[in-house]
């Protein structure tokens, strides 16, 4: 028997992100952890601690499999997270402008027995946006609740002329890791349709 799939993020893009891979979870179990950052905590390591955090404040039980992920925006060494008002989002939004930055995605899988971890890193490049285009993003309320004060599958993808790395894992949830990860903790991920 299947082990039962848990998603430990109340993240609607991340519950699409599992749909294209034709999962669908059991159960939603959004841990509520502290993501205050470490004083001189930099990026990667940071966002790695917050999936592993959330996978184990997440109660698991024996057969299930639990899914946690954390996105990070990082300008050079500054962690960008959730920005608090609109005001700080346009600063973001400022700093990112006409420059490249990194979108750092950890994903977590947690059985009984053992903690999955992978981690994803991908780079973004903006394009010099303008007082109207930043405005205009502000006011479309987009920017509430993204790591950056942006979201990539949003009106913001106009300001992105290039990306290296996975879009999925932008968006919050790298496929290719996720599945790997899954897979690795027993969950199968492609299933034969005979």
């Amino acid at each position: 028997m299947a082990p039962r799939l848990v998603l430990g993020s109340g993240s609607p893009r991340r519950l699409e992100l599992l749909g294209r891979l034709g999962l669908e979870p059991a159960e939603i179990r959004a841990p509520d952890i502290d993501e205050t950052p470490l004083h001189g905590e930099l990026p990667r390591p940071y966002c790695e601690r917050m999936a592993r955090e959330k996978a184990l404040a997440s109660a698991v039980a024996p057969g299930e499999v639990v899914l946690c992920a954390d996105t990070t925006v990082a300008a050079g060494r500054r962690i960008l997270g959730k920005p608090a008002d609109a005001d700080e989002a346009r600063k973001f939004l400022k700093l990112l402008s006409g420059r490249r930055h990194k979108v750092i995605t950890a994903v977590a899988v947690r059985t009984d027995e053992r903690l999955l971890e992978r981690v994803s890193v991908s780079s973004v490049r903006f394009k010099r946006l303008s007082q109207d285009e930043i405005s205009g993003y502000i006011a479309s309320g987009d920017w509430r609740g993204k790591a950056g004060g942006y979201a990539i599958q949003g009106s913001a993808e106009a300001f992105i002329p290039w990306i290296e790395g996975s879009y999925s894992a932008i968006m919050g949830l790298p496929l290719a890791e996720t599945a790997h990860l899954l897979m690795a903790a027993g969950l199968p991920v492609w299933r034969s349709a005979a």
